[in-house]
């Protein structure tokens, strides 16, 4: 996958999340129930989406170091074989 096409997945991805979060706080906040109750199910939904957005910056951190560590390997080879 070329790099421009992976900004754009990421682009499109990005989106996708923040839309669906921002529906999802709309939903809440419009929804017939109590201002308290409201306000305990939206601050679950932070934490659930706080959690995957940790869990999906780990992998995307993990994914950055093992290309950058194959580019250094891969430049080691090319610098040696000079």
């Amino acid at each position: 996958m070329s790099e421009g096409s992976e900004d754009q997945l990421v682009g499109f991805v990005a989106g996708l999340l923040l839309g669906a979060a921002i529906g999802a706080t709309a939903a809440l906040l419009s929804a017939p129930q109590s201002g308290r109750r409201t306000r305990r199910r939206i601050g679950r939904a932070a934490v659930g989406l706080r959690k995957s957005t940790g869990e999906r910056f780990d992998e995307v951190a993990e994914d950055v170091r093992t290309r950058v560590d194959d580019v250094l390997q891969t430049a080691r080879k090319r610098l040696s074989s000079e």
